[in-house]
């Protein structure tokens, strides 16, 4: 065993939709070690996410079903108050979709991560929170459920025996609370690459980040988050990548 510190870098993949193009999957593939693939409710059609199974399988990285609410004029950003039985069959069918076309380019499934509104959601709503649970503990309750620290979430999915995998962001402003702020509110994207890399590296050696507040949070975290569809993201994720690198960090993925 290595006693360097070691972290998962993943990031949302698979977002195109038909002519609409979204991201540089095949760049930010090339640098992460998970892949939280859409599956096709929020973003992404089915050639999109073969095509982005088939590249995350060519460069070792590890396949997760980003599920979110049923909402693709609002990529998912939404919030949908639905009956959390009817969310629970979303999710499960979202995450069989994603499995079909992981298995015909030569991968898997293997974990899960909720997607937007439903992942800022699932940090307090009961219902929503389970109903994720249930569906993933249905599905293969050997999926890792990947979430906030924190969250009802994780708290939810250890209580009934799966594996909850603590998550950070790269490039969202946190609260002094420890979640994230709003994106309809100041600073809650950060876009200095370098910024973004030293953030990073501070959070995977000690533990902590600087709020939107100036305060400092305690957060926790196996998996660091590095969003595919913001401006210059090939470019943070290559800031980020090299100074972990460069600090002797072990970037591998959490499954």
């Amino acid at each position: 065993m290595s006693g360097r510190p070691g972290v998962d870098l993943n990031s949302d993949v698979g977002e195109s939709f038909g002519r609409w193009r979204l991201g540089d999957d095949e760049a930010v593939l090339a640098l992460v070690t998970s892949a939280n693939v859409a599956c096709g409710f929020h973003a992404g059609d089915p050639t999109t996410l073969r095509r982005c199974c088939e590249t995350a399988a060519a460069q070792g990285v590890v396949v997760g079903a980003q599920v979110g609410y049923r909402d693709l004029a609002g990529f998912g950003r939404r919030f949908v108050d639905c009956d959390p039985g009817e969310l629970a069959d979303d999710v499960t069918y979202q995450i069989g979709a994603l499995e079909a076309m992981a298995r015909v380019a030569g991968t898997r499934v293997a974990y899960v991560k909720p997607h937007g509104a439903l992942y800022n959601t699932a940090v307090h709503h009961a219902g929503h929170a389970q109903a994720v649970v249930d569906a993933v503990r249905a599905y293969d309750p050997s999926l890792p459920v990947l979430g906030l620290p924190g969250s009802e979430l994780l708290r939810r999915a250890e209580a009934v025996g799966l594996r909850p995998v603590r998550e950070a962001f790269a490039d969202r402003g946190y609260t002094p609370e420890g979640t994230l702020v709003p994106r309809t509110e100041p600073g809650a994207l950060l876009d200095d690459a370098h910024e973004v890399a030293h953030r990073v590296l501070g959070l995977v050696t000690t533990g902590r980040l600087t709020a939107a507040d100036g305060s400092e949070v305690a957060v926790d975290a196996e998996s660091v988050c590095l969003h595919g569809d913001t401006p210059g993201a090939v470019g943070m994720a290559e800031a980020v990548r090299s100074a972990l690198d460069e600090a002797g960090v072990d970037v591998r993925s959490f499954v």
